[in-house]
């Protein structure tokens, strides 16, 4: 694999740009407070991570007891589908290498997809045919007996395949499996060590990996039924890791360590009529109260069981905030209609 330094050209281009509207600055000293409180006072529990320009990151914990936040920070949470964030930039940083390309068969790699016309970009962005884990039959606790009882999950996921919805997409965890498989084929290495070696080493994490079956790992609310199902999810949501980690995924993002300018612009690319999702996240302009435009943001959700999971990268404003919770039905509103939970915790931190 190459060789990465950071893009200065990103770098000088988002500066550019956020210097052109007017927007960046040093940030109020309380808007992190702020945003915190805008969470705890609708009732949310949980862990909080923030990143702003010139800001140490801030971490929380609770609605009062920010002191716990060391232990838990790195203990570290289930991080669901925020993985397929991660994974997506992994592909890209292969596709930088040439060892793939987004139009790339994926029955190039595994044989029981040949035939199937499935590309890689179709994985990324959920237009696959393939067999949906969600759909298998419920266990004891009513979940999916696929995360907790496949022994071969390439096996079930390059099975018979489905009819796309009329949208043609189709949000499926086999899609991201079957990259994972991809991903290993395609560099002849484990998903382990790319993670490790593509991500880890120039983002600087220092405690996220992937939950392995029979794995003892903690992690907040740990239980071992959980923990089983968990690392069934594998390569579409089975990392696990304290929030500060994906703060540092983030700032390597915007920072050009991880991907150049023209890979970065193709994961972030949208695309409207699937409700902008990108590759791996969805990517959209919003109205924030306060600010005098609609605002950049990219958002990854994740959620297994009674966890919850956001990445959030406000990209023209070096902002980033990741949290999780174990309120399972906490609902944190749709930014995009101008109004709820999150959109006013967003405001605080870009406009106020």
């Amino acid at each position: 694999m190459l060789k990465r330094v950071a893009s200065a050209a990103l770098s000088l281009s988002l500066l550019a740009g956020c210097m052109a509207t007017g927007e960046r600055h040093s940030p109020d000293r309380n808007a992190d407070l702020r945003a915190y409180a805008a969470l705890v006072d609708n009732g949310f529990t949980g862990d909080v991570a923030i990143m702003l320009p010139d800001r140490p990151d801030t971490i929380y914990y609770g609605a009062d007891q920010p002191e716990q936040a060391a232990s838990r920070t790195l203990e570290g949470w289930p991080w669901a589908s925020v993985t397929k964030q991660v994974i997506a930039v992994l592909v890209m940083r292969e596709v930088e290498d040439g060892s793939l390309s987004l139009g790339s068969d994926v029955g190039h790699w595994i044989p029981r997809l040949r035939g199937r016309e499935l590309t890689v970009e179709d994985l990324l962005r959920h237009r696959s045919d393939l067999p949906n884990p969600d759909d298998t039959p419920a266990d004891a606790d009513g979940l999916p007996t696929f995360y907790t009882s496949q022994s071969d999950p390439l096996a079930f996921c390059s099975g018979a395949g489905e009819t796309l919805s009329d949208n043609g997409w189709a949000y499926n965890n086999c899609d991201y499996i079957v990259l994972g498989a991809v991903l290993e084929a395609a560099t002849d290495s484990s998903l382990d060590l790319l993670l490790a070696q593509g991500i880890g080493l120039e983002a600087g994490w220092i405690n996220t990996s992937f939950l392995a079956a029979g794995s003892e790992r903690p992690f907040a609310g740990r239980t071992d039924a959980n923990a089983r199902r968990i690392a069934g999810y594998g390569a579409s949501a089975a990392l696990v890791g304290p929030l500060d980690d994906i703060l540092l995924f983030d700032r390597a993002l915007m920072d050009g360590r991880l991907l150049g300018e023209d890979a970065l612009a193709r994961l972030w690319q949208s695309d409207p009529s699937a409700g902008y999702m990108a590759l791996g996240q969805w990517v959209f302009e919003a109205p924030l109260a306060g600010c005098s435009a609609p605002v950049r943001i990219v958002e990854r959700r994740g959620g297994i069981g009674e966890y919850q999971t956001r990445n959030i990268i406000l990209p023209d404003r070096g902002i980033a905030m990741a949290l999780a919770t174990a309120q399972g039905d906490f609902d944190f509103g749709e930014i995009w209609t101008g109004s709820g939970i999150m959109h006013d915790v967003l405001s605080e931190l870009a406009c106020n």
